[in-house]
């Protein structure tokens, strides 16, 4: 009886150094020292609103239905007084609208017969919200309030496991990772430089290496020359 031979695994992708993850954050800072979100905003809460409804959406589709939106309802009370019909106007251009508009009328209800008409700061009080989980708590957190929390989304996911910089399976599990090795100085601000150097460097099926500021750092084995 011939018996195959095991398969080779491949070869474990290392991890970032302390000092090399230093130096990640470091080059990022140096090259914007101070990033900022791009979803635009008035208030913590339009910036819950919008970002509710950039759950399978662009940033920029988002911008274009709220600037409107958020002339005429920028309240939680405004907001009701718009209506579901109203929002669902509003907001029709972008994905998952009809949802995305009863959230945005339930969350605006529950903000003013629970919350006094103020966007809670804990992060367990957000999420009971409808339409917001954990990334768009710690969204919120981060941009309203000033907490160093990490929202993982799909660019942040891929760039702490294709650099090494912390390897995880789930969004949670990189947050995790990232909460215990980003630098104090960096903690703001982590999240932002992730996001925008997944979604303008670290692209998905063919990453810009040539042009990357943490390319020296980076354990990706497969950089584009």
């Amino acid at each position: 009886m011939i018996t195959a031979a095991p398969r080779k695994r491949a070869p474990r992708q290392s991890a970032l150094t302390k000092a090399e993850i230093e130096q990640f954050f470091a080059a990022l800072h140096a090259q914007n020292p101070e990033p900022k979100g791009e979803l635009d905003y008035v208030n913590p809460f339009t910036l819950l609103v919008a970002v509710v409804l950039s759950a399978q959406a662009t940033d920029k589709g988002v911008n274009r239905a709220t600037g409107p939106l958020f002339k005429v309802a920028d309240t939680p009370e405004k907001m009701v007084a718009l209506g579901e019909d109203g929002v669902r106007e509003a907001i029709k251009t972008i994905g998952l609208f009809n949802t995305k508009a009863k959230n945005v009328i339930a969350l605006s209800q529950l903000l003013i017969d629970q919350y006094g008409s103020d966007v809670p700061q804990q992060r367990e009080e957000l999420e009971k919200l409808p339409g917001v989980g954990r990334k768009t708590a710690n969204v919120v957190l981060n941009i309203a309030f000033g907490h160093p929390t990490i929202a993982v989304d799909t660019h942040l996911f891929r760039v702490s496991n294709r650099s090494g910089l912390a390897p995880g399976k789930t969004p949670l599990a990189v947050e995790t990772k990232l909460e215990k090795l980003v630098p104090a100085p960096y903690r703001l601000h982590a999240h932002h430089w992730l996001i925008l150097h997944g979604r303008y460097v670290c692209i998905a099926r063919k990453p810009r290496c040539p042009v990357c500021v943490v390319r020296d750092v980076c354990k990706f084995p497969d950089k584009p020359l």
